[in-house]
């Protein structure tokens, strides 16, 4: 039996909503600007692209990147994992966070010149290291994690904030650090900042 009838009634409500100015749902694609505006003074799906873009174009340009693809053209591509970002701000961010992980693995495993472990195997491990109770990434531990997965080298990275307000504003500064480390000597082979503002007045 069709269900189109009982439909008709939630479409006609939908209709007369949308003409008596309530709420307007619009997609993506029907607007390209609509990520532009910011909602708040937190990080979005904008501020994430953009900043992620720029810190791995100089990733790219990165001695360390030269030596990887030297590496990958003599088939012998080095191991590398993306670390959890770590959240050093009292903004609520964890899912920008992984996506900015997911973007960046995504990213690796593209260029073709790094053989990338993925965050899942990288959950065991730090469960392995850290202990079933307290299964949180620890920068501090890298070397452990390496050895335990056979990576030569890890991305990491951290978002940080400066939070300021006045009686009708508020400013959040933040800047999202990205480095390379190589596992067997702590060595940190590259390293950037980026910076993003946000404010409400």
């Amino acid at each position: 039996m069709s269900r189109l009838p009982s439909l008709l009634p939630l479409l006609a409500a939908a209709t007369f909503a949308a003409g008596c100015g309530g709420p307007e749902y619009v997609r993506g694609s029907e607007e390209p600007g609509i990520d532009r505006p910011a909602m708040s003074t937190g990080l979005d799906k904008d501020d994430i692209e953009r900043t992620l873009q720029s810190l791995l174009n100089q990733m790219r340009a990165a001695p360390v990147m030269d030596q990887w693809r030297i590496q990958a053209g003599q088939n012998n591509r080095p191991t590398v994992a993306v670390a959890p970002f770590l959240n050093e701000t009292t903004e609520h961010i964890d899912s920008q966070l992984d996506a900015m992980l997911s973007e960046t693995e995504t990213w690796l495993v593209n260029s073709g010149i790094a053989r990338v472990i993925s965050s899942e195997r990288q959950d065991d491990m730090i469960k392995q290291v850290e202990g079933a109770q307290h299964p949180v990434f620890d920068p501090r531990h890298i070397p452990q994690y390496g050895k335990q997965l056979g990576v030569k080298y890890y991305i990491t990275g951290k978002v940080g904030a400066a939070d300021e307000r006045t009686e009708d504003a508020r400013r959040v500064q933040y800047f999202i650090f990205m480095q390379i480390i190589d596992t067997e000597t702590s060595e940190i082979r590259w390293e950037q900042k980026a910076y993003i503002t946000k404010a409400v007045r």
